[in-house]
């Protein structure tokens, strides 16, 4: 496992963070400051529990939520086994709940936001330069809670006692957070090195800002109407390249790191495609699980007690029920492409435990060699997705080998990883001035949309383009490129392409081809229970 400073220093405080519910805003401020604290350990102290409010649940349940309303995967049950209430049907199906667990993850964000009104009182104000990185991160956990739940609080300082909380509208929080972002721009560190991995950088706002403005349509539009349009005009493309011009001047970051190991448990600070990341250390059980639900489901052995798909016995069994959406493994088809060995396909072979490169020994189940299907047959077709709990049922489907696990970790701290997770890159904002390009911005630089496109093609060795690509050209790219990062859900509904044919979302839940609704997620159940001067949001 990974054993850096950075992260010694950041496990402890996700231990201490509890997660408290939405109405969890009002505390009564005990202390405050009267200057600001005056060496890094006391800055450092303060801020710690602020900047991870989101690792808990990016490593399991917002995970599931993005990935599976998105045309990446489905979660398939084994005759009745993981269907857990619906969690991983629902959203495959786009019949979210409120109840579902994987869309409860309000709270954890609230409490986040709180944590920072505090701290940024404590610092002195919103006008302190010290304050910048923590309005910088309770900005971005802003964009989170819009980005699914549409209008939301903006909630900018400590609530006072029996202050009524009001939710405002989906535009009026993207301006907020646009006014937030440029505001501090300028007093953000400009240094990527371990002192600043996982935390908010000049980079990071740079970010944040290029995604939300190359969505700026679908935030301050009603993209719930049937008369939304994703190739409307946006006022905010010419602004979105030159937030990403000044990442790529920077001359920082590259595309030098190989594809499947910037993402093994062993990535850190060295890796110069990543702009933001969640650093996770499974030692202190900050809860990534993502290798648990995308293996195969007996992986753990050979089913004789000898050893599993990882080149070892697990101490832990896994789940497996996370399979790829036929339509979304038809992408991993170019030739050469290095990004075609993060999946898990066809016949499958033992994996090193100590280099988490695949070998040449087959992976064998009770004596046969295990093969993965690209199909998903169900048992029944309904919104249970039961493959069969038998070796044909769990080898339905290819699965994601993206984040591959530490297979002793995963024994050893109850299935967590140590890979660390990245929320910006500097493919994506390559990928992100190339479509806002095609969409109609001025180019700068020199850069074309087809120079931009191949930049990332070259990396993986994947074969070049020899004219600009077109936006369906460049949607499908971004599958190849950032499936499992947690974007493909955002990507899919800016490209007007959320209601499209895949898996069997259509055909169990035929309104959703044409329910604009479920764009957004609903609110959560208990925070409506805790704010009941709210509703709903339409279609649930």
């Amino acid at each position: 496992m990974k054993k850096m400073n950075i992260k010694l220093v950041i496990s402890t405080a996700i231990i201490a963070l509890a997660t408290s519910n939405c109405t969890d805003l009002d505390v009564e401020v005990k202390s405050l400051y009267t200057s600001y604290p005056d060496s890094e350990i006391a800055i450092e102290a303060k801020t710690s529990d602020v900047y991870y409010a989101f690792r808990g649940v990016l490593g399991r349940r917002y995970n599931e939520a993005m990935t599976l309303s998105s045309d990446e995967c489905m979660g398939v049950s084994y005759d009745g086994d993981y269907y857990d209430s619906g969690n991983y049907a629902h959203p495959s199906l786009h019949n979210f709940k409120a109840d579902d667990a994987c869309l409860g993850y309000w709270s954890d964000l609230a409490s986040g936001i709180t944590k920072c009104n505090r701290v940024i009182v404590d610092f002195g104000g919103e006008e302190a330069v010290i304050s910048a990185p923590v309005r910088a991160i309770r900005a971005f956990y802003h964009f989170i809670l819009m980005d699914s739940y549409g209008d939301v609080p903006i909630l900018d300082h400590i609530l006072e006692e029996d202050e009524l909380l009001a939710r405002k509208p989906r535009a009026e929080v993207a301006q907020w957070i646009e006014d937030e972002l440029l505001a501090v721009r300028d007093d953000m560190a400009t240094a990527v090195d371990a002192s600043t991995y996982g935390k908010p950088t000049r980079w990071m706002v740079d970010a944040l800002l290029a995604k939300l403005y190359i969505n700026w349509n679908v935030y301050t539009q009603d993209v719930t109407s049937a008369s939304w349009s994703a190739t409307a005009n946006n006022e905010k493309l010419d602004d979105c390249v030159a937030v990403c011009d000044d990442i790529i001047q920077s001359g920082i970051f590259d595309l030098s790191d190989d594809f499947l190991e910037k993402f093994y448990p062993t990535n850190g600070p060295h890796i110069k495609d990543f702009i933001y990341v969640m650093p996770y250390t499974a030692a202190n059980k900050d809860g990534l699980t993502y290798g648990r639900f995308r293996t195969w489901r007996k992986g753990d052995s050979d089913g004789d007690g000898g050893p599993g798909l990882y080149g070892m016995k697990l101490a832990k069994s896994c789940a497996g029920n996370f399979a790829m959406n036929p339509e979304f493994a038809d992408l991993f088809s170019l030739e050469g492409d290095r990004r075609n060995q993060a999946l898990f396909k066809g016949a499958l072979y033992q994996y090193d435990p100590s280099t988490y490169q695949v070998t040449s020994i087959p992976f064998e189940y009770k004596g046969e060699q295990v093969v993965l299907t690209k199909d998903i047959t169900l048992t029944v077709v309904d919104e249970n997705l039961n493959v069969g709990s038998n070796v044909t049922g769990w080898s339905q489907g290819y699965r994601f080998n993206k984040f591959i696990m530490d297979p002793n970790d995963f024994g050893l701290y109850s299935r967590c990883q140590d890979n660390d997770v990245p929320i910006f890159r500097y493919a994506d904002i390559l990928l992100t001035k190339c479509e806002a390009i095609l969409r109609g911005a001025a180019a700068t630089n020199g850069d074309t949309p087809m120079g931009l496109f191949n930049q990332i093609r070259s990396y993986v060795n994947a074969p070049t383009i020899d004219s600009d690509p077109t936006l369906d050209d460049l949607l499908d790219e971004r599958g190849r490129e950032f499936f499992d990062e947690n974007w493909r859900r955002n990507d899919l509904i800016r490209f007007g392409r959320f209601e499209d044919d895949w898996g069997f979302k259509n055909t169990i839940n035929p309104t959703a081809k044409s329910d604009f609704t479920k764009r957004i997620f609903p609110i959560p159940t208990y925070v409506l229970n805790e704010n009941t001067n709210w509703s709903q949001n339409e279609g649930y």
